[in-house]
């Protein structure tokens, strides 16, 4: 709260504040949620009270603001790291001020609001419930596991999509209208890309090459150092690293495996690219050999989000290295593309469905065996169609625990076939 917000301020502020969007038609990115509901109420000037939860620089605080200008409204701005229940009863006091005597209603905008205490939460709940706050916080972090339930019931979630490469360039770009800056193209794609989806970064970046004159790849080199020219999300090497990462957990390497992993984290790629490939070798080169390997790579996968960095790196390590060191065997995969490729062919009657009104006078489900009601809940009966009779899609390996699915595979097609 600032009681000299009235009076101009001259000093210096930072590009991306200097750039910080006033209205909805400024604003880069959110689409998905500013063409809904949201968008509508914010034009209307009916906003309830929301959190806002997303990647830094998705522009939360941004809108926010524009909310609070469309909306004409008094905004309050606190950190939740440093505000106490003193500081909230001065702005629920100048909150109804701002009511009774100019008839305008008061947003609380709470960055970093998971670090509020249950004290402090409980504190707001009458005020955002009766309407003398309206309240809007901002969080990296998952509401509904740090924000408690009572807040939560009054208030709107809205998750803030990571702004795409495109939202970033177009940031840039304005920038570079408005501030003049003699900008290379390459190099501001790179920027681009390198920010990540963060546009708070982006413009920091630009503000910092734009200090040594025109901005070009070499400038920026100088500025970011080993990092840029070592992973250019952009570029090859970015491929190329990919490609070795994947290529060592299947090789069974998991020096070399953590080695690339730790170049993609090193060179800011994005968790849910590095997650994905984890979880797609689990199951195109462990497969069978190791279910386990599967619901490691997921639970790492998800655990990797929740978490964030810096410790998602030891999450994403205990899997990589998992995997890495897994027997492995690409049957699973092997079987689906082989019958992808050999999908015609007519279901056999008795595996039919009988539910659907004239199945059974069609002779559907006649003659089904339930393999349950047999020795050992197996019975010889012909599940594929008439000419696929005899097609054989997976061939389980003799690695791992895929061995013990061979032997018993073995075994059931022989009692098939005797």
């Amino acid at each position: 709260m600032d009681l000299f917000s009235n009076v101009e301020d001259t000093s210096y502020k930072p590009l991306a504040e200097r750039m910080r969007p006033k209205t909805l038609a400024e604003f880069a990115g959110q689409e998905r949620i500013l063409r809904g509901a949201l968008g509508k109420m914010i034009a209307q000037g009916q906003t309830p009270s929301l959190i806002f939860y997303g990647a830094p620089g998705t522009g939360k605080t941004t809108l926010a603001k524009i909310i609070a200008n469309t909306t004409a409204s008094n905004f309050v701005k606190v950190n939740a790291a440093l505000s106490g229940i003193g500081e909230l009863r001065n702005i629920v006091k100048e909150a109804e001020d701002q009511r009774k005597f100019y008839r305008r209603r008061t947003i609380l905008f709470i960055d970093e609001i998971h670090r509020f205490n249950k004290g402090q939460q409980d504190f707001l709940l009458p005020y955002v419930e009766d309407g003398r706050l309206t309240l809007i916080g901002a969080t990296t972090e998952n509401p509904f596991f740090e924000v408690n339930a009572a807040l939560l019931s009054r208030v709107k979630i809205v998750r803030l999509d990571k702004l795409t490469l495109d939202d970033i360039k177009k940031i840039l770009r304005r920038a570079v209208e408005i501030e003049g800056f003699n900008v290379e193209e390459r190099a501001l794609e790179i920027m681009a890309d390198f920010a990540d989806g963060d546009a708070r970064m982006a413009l920091n970046l630009l503000e910092q090459a734009a200090f040594a004159g025109k901005v070009t790849v070499e400038t920026l080199g100088e500025l970011l150092g080993e990092k840029i020219r070592r992973y250019d999300k952009g570029g090859d090497n970015h491929f190329d690293t990919a490609s070795a990462f994947i290529k060592s957990m299947r090789g069974s390497d998991p020096d070399a495996a953590i080695y690339y992993l730790a170049r993609m984290i090193d060179g800011g790629e994005d968790l849910k690219f590095i997650a994905r490939r984890i979880v797609i070798c689990a199951a195109e080169d462990v497969g069978n050999a190791d279910p386990q390997a599967l619901i490691l790579a997921n639970a790492a996968a998800q655990a990797a989000q929740f978490v964030g960095l810096p410790e998602a790196r030891i999450i994403l390590a205990q899997a990589v290295t998992y995997i890495a060191a897994a027997p492995k065997s690409n049957a699973a995969y092997l079987a689906i593309d082989k019958a992808l490729a050999d999908t015609s062919g007519e279901v056999p009657k008795h595996l039919r469905d009988t539910h659907y009104k004239g199945a059974k006078a069609f002779g559907h489900g006649v003659g089904y065996k339930y393999p349950h009601d047999f020795p050992n809940h197996f019975v010889d009966q012909q599940y594929l169609p008439d000419k696929k009779i005899s097609a054989r899609y997976y061939e389980p390996s003799a690695q791992g625990y895929e061995a013990q699915i061979k032997r018993r595979l073995e075994g059931l097609r022989q009692a098939k076939s005797d």
